[in-house]
């Protein structure tokens, strides 16, 4: 009899047991609501108090004059060039040189990026880093893609069909009235069929993006970590006066 009642005590006891024992939580729902950010929100006097010497000391920066342009740099004063394409894609050219040098031990033959990507005008006057806010909103960092000599074709033939002055430094392309090439020269010497070209550009059209899919076909990609938008800045910094540019490095002869 006690044997009976003690293995109903171990049953009940194990069966206890087991009921009580929790499951993991398991998501089955999210909720959200859209909050909009407007005048009618009341500030809060103890978060204001916080945030305004961040706040004060970010316009600071912000608002610091970095150099003076003689002239507006528009990304559409030119037909297959633009002084603002043109200058984004010098500075390229020249500040990601360095780094890529000294983590390969190559050159950079070019630089290319989109005119889509310039969201705005520098214009005439104090250039602040501001400015550069508002021409490179992205987080776009600089990258170096090695192509071969038929992607550097694709890009080349890309380049000709969109009929839009994408920013390019250290190639220069001529096509005849009719629109078919008439000769390229890369760094000051003609394009050679037989060698890769390392091509510095921007992360976001390394992968492809704005139809640039010749990126894809690479032999290779070096990431700087160099912010584009920071690039500029040094950049610009280190120079006095910036004049804008609309040159021959695309042109299409009459």
């Amino acid at each position: 009899m006690n044997l009976k009642i003690q293995h109903f005590v171990i049953i009940i006891t194990i069966g206890v047991f087991v009921s009580c024992k929790q499951n993991p939580p398991t998501l089955f729902k999210i909720e959200g609501k859209h909050l909009p950010i407007a005048s009618s929100i009341t500030p809060v006097d103890s978060i204001e108090q916080f945030v305004t010497p961040y706040r004060n000391r970010i316009n600071e920066v912000l608002d610091s004059t970095l150099a003076y342009a003689t002239a507006p740099f528009s990304p559409r004063d030119g037909a297959l060039n633009s002084s603002a394409g043109n200058f984004m894609a010098d500075i390229v050219l020249s500040e990601a040189g360095p780094i890529f040098k000294s983590r390969t031990n190559n050159e950079i033959d070019f630089a290319i990026l989109n005119s889509g990507g310039i969201r705005a005008v520098i214009s005439k006057g104090d250039v602040t880093a501001r400015n550069m806010y508002q021409v490179m909103p992205f987080e776009n960092t600089i990258v170096v893609v090695e192509l071969t000599s038929k992607s550097v074709r694709d890009l080349i033939a890309y380049l000709i069909q969109s009929k839009k002055p994408h920013p390019i430094s250290g190639i220069q392309i001529k096509i005849d009235r009719n629109g078919s090439l008439t000769s390229v020269n890369i760094q000051g010497k003609p394009f050679d069929e037989d060698r890769t070209y390392f091509v510095a550009t921007s992360n976001y059209l390394a992968n492809g993006g704005d139809n640039m899919n010749f990126f894809t076909n690479n032999a290779g990609v070096t990431e700087t970590d160099y912010l584009l938008r920071n690039a500029m800045i040094d950049y610009i910094r280190k120079t006095d006066t910036i004049v804008p540019l609309v040159d021959d490095r695309f042109i299409q002869t009459k």
